[in-house]
């Protein structure tokens, strides 16, 4: 069940915006402007539908108490209503002392809003595991998810930084990232996210491509492992053919000469690809 659809528990108050403050543990980073806008119009003619939660933040002053608020749960309806020139919000107020119970909550409002971005949701993960020394297990449980789904969106963040980015502004997929990870040469690994940026490669063809890289290094291992035929290693003219067609083909050919005849083995790694093979030599 969704926050939206969740029974409102307790009064709601109207309270100045000016008065609260955002919960330092969101574990949302990033607003979007014109999501904001947008809401904020729609804030305009129609209100606040869904009251923000909020917790009291008492403080001694020379005066005496000061009450101030903090966010738990609301942060971009708290933003739009801001922009939207509102001196009110309406808000309950949850008694919430502990900085883990605050951000649980806000996981919760945000994960359940399926506003946070792969990499927000695993550092927000990665905090309740280090700090507030919760398991994968009982994160999960409290999210309604699988244990499995948060160790791997958990497992994002052994990404590259510049990856993580990329996966937190949507130009590469959680999906595409677990794929990534998979590939454990670093320079490959930089290849292939290039390679999504620069040709947005869908997740089957980036599973096709790291493949076809896992079977051409098992076949390099092999060759080097067992020596080529002497023969075929010795004739510089059989070694330029085999370059040739593997430049006009653009997959790896092995050409094997036992006196006058031979063997010539072209090597493709999907239905598409020996498509292609065929096409060129007919």
């Amino acid at each position: 069940m969704s926050m939206e659809n969740l029974p409102i528990q307790g009064p709601v108050f109207l309270i100045e915006v000016d008065r609260i403050s955002p919960n330092p543990q969101q574990p949302r980073r990033d607003f979007n402007e014109e999501e904001l806008k947008e809401l904020a119009a729609s804030i305009r003619e129609f209100g606040i539908l869904q009251p923000i939660i909020v917790t009291k933040i008492e403080r001694e002053t020379e005066l005496g108490t000061a009450v101030d608020y903090q966010l738990i749960a609301g942060e971009r309806r708290w933003r739009a209503s801001k922009m939207a020139g509102m001196e009110r919000i309406p808000a309950i107020i949850k008694n919430v002392s502990l900085d883990r119970d605050r951000l649980e909550l806000a996981i919760l409002e945000n994960v359940q809003r399926a506003n946070l971005s792969p990499i927000e949701a695993a550092r927000a993960y990665a905090k309740l595991q280090d700090e507030f020394k919760l398991t994968q297990r009982e994160i999960a449980a409290r999210l309604g998810k699988s244990r499995e789904s948060v160790a791997n969106t958990m497992r994002l963040l052994s990404l590259p930084t510049q990856v993580q980015e990329a996966v937190a502004k949507g130009q590469v997929s959680e999906s595409q990232g677990r794929l990534l990870l998979t590939v454990e040469d670093i320079n490959q690994q930089n290849f292939l996210f290039e390679d999504i940026l620069r040709n947005n490669l869908s997740v089957r063809e980036l599973k096709t491509k790291i493949e076809r890289n896992k079977q051409q290094q098992r076949q390099q291992t092999a060759e080097a492992a067992a020596p080529e035929p002497a023969v075929a290693a010795a004739n510089p003219e059989l070694d330029q053919i085999k370059k040739d067609l593997e430049t006009a083909l653009g997959t790896p050919v092995k050409l094997e000469q036992d006196g006058a005849t031979g063997k010539l083995t072209i090597t493709f790694y999907s239905p598409e690809e020996l498509r292609g093979i065929v096409q060129k030599l007919l």
